[in-house]
């Protein structure tokens, strides 16, 4: 059996057999609803005849068929009526688990978004890093909690890998797993996009309209790359030498060109603060300068690092030996030199440097680029009155709890703390 929970109540699987049913009884579950409709295909077993096996184990049983791709309210509601009464945990099935999954998610939101409906203990916005570690860690200080974690992606990357792929040490794949591998069993995943709060009213509003409740909020919907602000840049990336390992599917192109580069000039930059891990663009250099150097090339490629910023690192204990391996490797530093235009076909990059009090514009050449977006807060949080001036959700930074709303919390790169955005500053 292939059973797949949503939260600590209910689960889902695909079609089940008489002989699966003691095991399901075994596992704890109260209630079994099944959502496929009698003869769906030839050899299905009946609905009525699981039903009675169920109920001779102690099981609740529900007949509640609903037609693949035509859902209707009337399923719906009659589901509703049978979760309302069914002991929990319960298990529904169908084929494969989607029409079960999605009546559930269908009678979850009428929940949600009903005035003076379901209000969670906590929700948390986000099912990153830093939302599903804190649920996992507050279920296990209290498994009673009723936590909901809004999420809207099917699929969770473990983003500090990409480096390695660009290094040609992990394959992408490496680094993806599906939310629901990841996400506690515990939980009601909404599987929605937040668009916006109402921490007046202790809401959570989706992009949909509908509103969640809560008595305390976790916000930490991460970051936004902002390809956008470098003009030419997203149509540059991923083609003509331009590459950037803070993308899934970019950094096997930073693999591949390192891989293939045997001379040139190559450029690697990074944006002024705050990004993802202040140390991946220069990761993303020294790998690729050991590497060609492995490969006895180094002496013919030309590497320059752009920073917008006035130091190579801003912890200063790190820059000596960083030093080592700039001098390593023969690599041209740039300081306060931004990237703020590029030209893919002609392999033109322009840069703002700070010259003394002015500042002017440098072109310059490149036969391969590795390019680290600016990073801004997500649009729903910097027009939200969670806000900092920065965009960012305003915390303190002893406690990461808001400063004008006590029951508010952010975490993650979502929030205003000073500390570097990377789950590495947790420690």
């Amino acid at each position: 059996m292939d059973i797949k929970p949503l939260n600590r109540d209910f689960a889902v699987s695909p079609q089940i057999a008489l002989a699966d049913i003691p095991a399901i009884a075994a596992q704890g579950f109260k209630a079994i609803i099944c959502n496929r409709p009698d003869n769906e295909e030839p050899g299905q077993i009946a609905a009525a005849l699981l039903g009675e096996a169920a109920e001779r184990l102690g099981l609740s049983f529900a007949h509640i068929p609903a037609v693949s791709g035509a859902i209707t309210d009337a399923n719906a509601e009659a589901m509703a009526g049978a979760l309302a009464g069914f002991p929990t945990p319960v298990l529904a099935f169908c084929r494969s688990g989607a029409r079960s999954t999605k009546l559930y998610e269908l009678v979850a939101s009428r929940n949600q978004s009903a005035p003076g409906g379901r209000v969670h203990d906590v929700v948390i916005v986000g099912g990153g890093a830093a939302g599903i570690s804190t649920a996992s860690s507050l279920l296990k200080r209290n498994p009673k909690l009723d936590i909901a974690v809004i999420e809207p992606s099917e699929v969770h990357y473990y983003q500090p890998g990409w480096t390695m792929v660009g290094a040609g040490v992990f394959n992408k794949e490496f680094t993806r797993r599906t939310e629901a591998q990841v996400m506690p069993s515990r939980v009601a995943w909404i599987r929605a996009a937040a668009s916006g709060f109402a921490p007046d009213e202790n809401k959570v509003i989706l992009s949909d309209g509908s509103e969640v409740r809560y008595r305390v909020l976790v916000a930490c919907p991460g970051i936004k790359l902002d390809w956008d602000a470098i003009p030419g840049l997203a149509d540059a990336i991923g083609k003509n030498g331009v590459t950037s390992n803070y993308g899934y599917d970019l950094a096997p192109y930073t693999d591949r060109l390192v891989k293939e580069f045997k001379g040139g000039r190559a450029l690697f930059t990074q944006p002024a603060m705050p990004i993802k891990c202040a140390g991946a663009p220069q990761k993303a250099m020294y790998l690729s300068c050991y590497r060609w150097e492995k490969a006895g090339v180094l002496n013919d490629i030309e590497v320059q690092f752009h920073t917008a910023g006035a130091v190579l690192f801003g912890v200063a204990a790190y820059v000596p030996s960083l030093m080592e391996y700039v001098e390593r490797y023969g690599a041209h530093l740039n300081f306060e030199s931004k990237l703020v235009a590029i030209d893919g076909a002609a392999k033109v990059a322009t840069f703002e440097r700070k010259d003394g009090e002015d500042t002017r514009r440098v072109e310059e050449r490149f036969d391969m680029i590795h390019v680290v977006p600016p990073q801004v807060a997500p649009d729903f949080v910097r027009t939200s009155p969670l806000a900092a001036v920065s965009g960012f959700i305003e915390v303190n930074e002893a406690t990461l709890q808001h400063v004008r709303y006590p029951n508010v919390f952010a975490l993650g790169d979502a929030c205003s703390a000073s500390n570097a955005k990377t789950a590495a500053a947790a420690r």
